[in-house]
């Protein structure tokens, strides 16, 4: 579709702005909401509910009495799958409204939510609605007087805490395996990004989710967030965002009855490019995964460390695919990168780069906002380039299209400069060399390593971090696992 296509569907979506608890839209107790302003130009969206801590109480008590009643959790799993799967068929068929509730409320590019997010999304639901009959108990053979099972069961009630930056994306993550298994699931949006997943929210409701089963709240993680954190009657909590974020939830987990806890948290990604790799590949895809999202990714590859006698060929083609991204208009189908969420955080990231220069380092790219459409949240892909490993633009998480480059003289200190922050959720590692490939692959702490690409994978491979990353998987068979309880049951036989 042409622009003009695009913004005539955005002007005509009427987004839902109540709460959907358990299958129905209501208003917040309390009455709370929240005006929320696209970034692309800063106008007004509209009003949508807060949910505070009663509403989250409702919304807790409408999961525990749906799992305990079983009219979900004890459905056959092939009638939970198919309803998954009408669920990835109703979406589908939304598709273009739903990029552009997406692209309205966080500023992604128009082509990159309809043909990565949307298709993320129906692509999850469909997958793990295929996959919820195909799980099997085990019956080892423990004793000659005795049978024994080991069987998986649903843990019960999940909060699910999601991030604004992929709000299709991961909630999908997060809600498809918990509700393939059996369990009930309370979901709370970013404030930021809440439109989208409330209609998705309502096509489940459509394709047969039961009342109960699903809430979709949005509320301030202060509020709502702490609530589903120290709520005594959660059974798990699944989480993307902030590590420090993570760990209030593990305080809060701490403080209330002990719930699990699975915290997928920020990251700084480094890519390392070795003299025997396809440089014009290695540049052009480090600068894609720093800058794609407009860096709003805790995966994105913000520290580029490569080898010191091919530095400046990998760090003029950064520079040039850098500007190739400068930002546009979220709703021009050619634009590569889009609006941040919000002001503040595009501010926010302005101050981090003003404390780079503060630091001794001007940027070699971009290092402004910009403007591509008035009154938006626009901030242009920015290289830093000799940054000393220990500064906190090469430290700190900055959620934003900011690349820094450190060179490299061999295996040893390009291990130790990659495994050299708090983070370890994912890294690239670019060579031709198959020995060097696994041998410094092992020896990255991180839970993915890319090789010769970056943000590869499918449903089929886990994706999730180590150290101040995080733990737990997202994505494949072992998603499941957060989900479900183990027991074991000892049958004594007697003659």
């Amino acid at each position: 579709m042409t622009k003009a296509n695009w913004r005539a569907l955005a002007d005509a979506v009427s987004p839902r702005r109540q709460l959907f608890l358990g299958g129905t839209w209501q208003d917040p107790v309390a009455g709370g909401s929240l005006s929320v302003r696209s970034p692309i130009d800063g106008r007004s969206l509209g009003d949508v509910a807060l949910a505070d801590e009663h509403d989250v109480d409702r919304a807790v008590s409408l999961a525990r009495g749906a799992f305990e009643d079983g009219r979900w959790s004890q459905l056959p799993p092939s009638e939970r799958g198919a309803t998954l799967v009408r669920w990835s068929q109703l979406c589908a068929a939304a598709g273009d409204e739903l990029a552009v509730l997406v692209s309205l409320e966080m500023g992604k590019p128009i082509t990159q939510a309809r043909n990565v997010d949307v298709p993320a999304l129906v692509k999850t639901l469909r997958w793990y609605g295929e996959v919820a009959d195909k799980l099997v108990d085990e019956r080892p053979h423990s004793a000659r007087d005795a049978v024994t099972l080991i069987t998986r069961e649903p843990a019960g009630v999940v909060a699910a805490v999601v991030p604004w930056n992929f709000p299709l994306t991961i909630a999908g993550w997060k809600l498809a395996p918990a509700l393939a298994v059996g369990c009930s699931v309370v979901l709370k949006l970013a404030e930021q990004s809440p439109f989208s997943m409330l209609r998705v929210a309502e096509l489940g409701a459509e394709a047969g989710v039961p009342d109960g089963v699903l809430s979709v709240l949005n509320g301030l993680g202060p509020v709502a967030g702490r609530a589903l954190g120290a709520h005594p009657d959660v059974d798990v909590l699944t989480f993307t965002g902030s590590t420090t974020v993570g760990r209030l939830f593990q305080c809060y987990a701490a403080e209330s009855n002990l719930k699990r806890t699975w915290l997928e948290l920020g990251g700084k990604s480094a890519n390392v490019v070795f003299p025997d790799a396809d440089l014009e590949a290695a540049a052009e895809t480090a600068a894609w995964s720093a800058f794609y999202n407009q860096g709003e990714m805790c995966s994105a590859g913000s520290r580029l460390l490569v080898h010191e006698d091919v530095h400046d060929e990998v760090l003029r083609g950064v520079v040039a695919k850098a500007m190739a991204m400068a930002p546009g208009d979220p709703l021009e189908p050619v634009s590569a990168t889009g609006a941040m969420v919000n002001e503040e955080h595009a501010s926010n990231v302005a101050s981090q780069v003003a404390r780079a220069r503060a630091d001794g380092i001007e940027p070699v790219a971009g290092g402004l906002p910009c403007s591509p459409v008035a009154g938006g949240s626009y901030f242009a892909p920015t290289v830093f380039d000799r940054v000393n490993p220990a500064l906190p633009i090469a430290q700190e998480e900055v959620f934003g299209p900011v690349l820094s480059v450190t060179t490299f003289r061999d295996d040893e200190e390009a291990v130790r400069l990659a495994n050299g922050t708090r983070y370890g959720l994912a890294a690239g590692v670019w060579t031709n060399n198959l020995s060097r490939a696994h041998q410094i692959s092992r020896r990255m702490r991180t839970g993915v390593v890319w090789v010769n690409c970056f943000e590869e994978g499918d449903l089929t491979v886990p994706f999730g971090g180590t150290k101040e990353s995080g733990y737990g998987s997202d994505k494949s068979l072992h998603a499941l696992d957060k989900f479900l309880d183990v027991k074991t049951t000892w049958i004594q036989l007697r003659s």
